[in-house]
């Protein structure tokens, strides 16, 4: 009985930590890796801004906290010459012509 308590214990304390990647972590490293990037290419804020139309502010948001919308974040991408890596991040990790094949079985009957 006190191991679960002391399991339970050490867990509770352990709740932010986790093998997997919680989003947050993945907004700020991606922000992170992004911002190094712009550093890269010599790019400031204010050029890849004026570049890729996002505004000012939100170049610096997302710099800071990982937050920007879907759209800027595509365009900040295309700017840095990282957005033909995007596309690949939602590929099937497996050979889906079967499930294509069952799925379009279903829909002819």
């Amino acid at each position: 009985m006190h191991y679960d308590i002391y399991l339970t214990n050490i867990l509770a304390k352990m709740g932010k930590y986790s093998i997997d990647k919680q989003p947050s972590e993945v907004l700020k490293d991606t922000a992170q890796k992004c911002r190094d990037l712009r550093k890269k290419e010599s790019l400031s804020q204010v050029r890849l801004a004026d570049q890729s139309g996002v505004s000012l502010g939100s170049v610096k948001r997302f710099e800071r906290s990982g937050h920007v919308s879907m759209e800027s974040f595509l365009k900040l991408l295309s700017i840095l010459k990282r957005l033909d890596e995007f596309d690949s991040i939602l590929k099937p990790k497996e050979d889906m012509g079967i499930a294509e094949t069952l799925f379009s079985n279903r829909t002819k009957r």
